[in-house]
């Protein structure tokens, strides 16, 4: 039986429910949805959601209105685990990690490194740690890891690369470099597995400049997989009709 999993970086889910969040749910029908930048503490996130018929797990900033994340699983979890377990990387509810009997499945919300590349170094040392954590896991049992990297990783995954190298947040080479070593310790992007050479594929778009109209993205949001389990991977894919927020849905079927 097929297990479709989705990963959506909503930016701000109440605002996202008040523009047909529900009923794009309906349409997609995940088995499992990892959302991020709830931008709600989990009171908020409960009453938005109201009753849907999901497990619903979330982990919240200190600081409200602002990150967050959360699952939604209609098969209730083995497990749960919020965090890091590293105080300076688990103030900003970034991270949560659902436990299942074949899998890991960890959704994230990667530090942005801000504009003026202010949080660059620190957003190093998360990569870092969050690559460790997740081969840890992998001692287990294989991982899956999908939400906002808040990187391109070629060029191929941006509208207008010379544009952006090493001048706009998410695409300098130390971030570049960050998803390389996800990539070389065997974590796998699902959809450049299936669709190496797809061009124009697209997660977020800025507001600005119409640049969704114009299909002027980056794609930012991405599944990993460990490579023991590419045999079970069927589809990745990306849904960009969703206009819910400035990301859309990414999506990977396994078989």
């Amino acid at each position: 039986m097929s297990e479709k999993l989705i990963s959506w970086n909503l930016n701000g889910l109440r605002a996202a429910v008040k523009k047909g969040f529900h009923d794009s749910i309906l349409q997609l029908n995940p088995d499992v949805l990892c959302i991020q930048e709830t931008k709600a503490q989990d009171d908020q996130i409960r009453e938005a959601l109201g009753d849907i018929p999901y497990h619903i797990y979330s982990s919240s900033a200190i600081k409200r209105g602002y990150s967050g994340t959360a699952i939604l699983s209609k098969k209730e979890p083995l497990s749960i685990n919020y965090g890091l377990g590293i105080d300076i990387h688990d103030q900003e509810g970034r991270i949560i990690t659902a436990e299942f009997e074949d899998y890991f499945l960890t959704t994230v919300y990667v530090p942005n490194s801000k504009n003026d590349l202010s949080r660059l170094e620190y957003r190093q040392g998360w990569d870092a740690d969050f690559k460790n954590y997740l081969k840890n896991l992998e001692k287990t049992k294989p991982v899956i890891v999908c939400g906002d990297f808040n990187v391109a990783h070629k060029d191929i995954d941006l509208a207008r690369p010379k544009a952006n190298y090493n001048k706009s947040a998410g695409f300098t080479q130390a971030e570049i470099d960050g998803m390389d070593n996800f990539v070389a310790a065997g974590l796998i992007d699902s959809f450049r597995h299936l669709h190496p050479d797809q061009l124009d594929a697209y997660s977020w778009w800025s507001y600005r400049a119409g640049a969704k109209e114009k299909n002027v993205g980056w794609r930012i949001d991405y599944f990993l997989m460990s490579e023991s389990m590419l045999d079970k991977l069927d589809k990745a894919e990306i849904h960009p009709t969703y206009v819910e927020s400035d990301h859309c849905p990414v999506s990977i079927t396994l078989k």
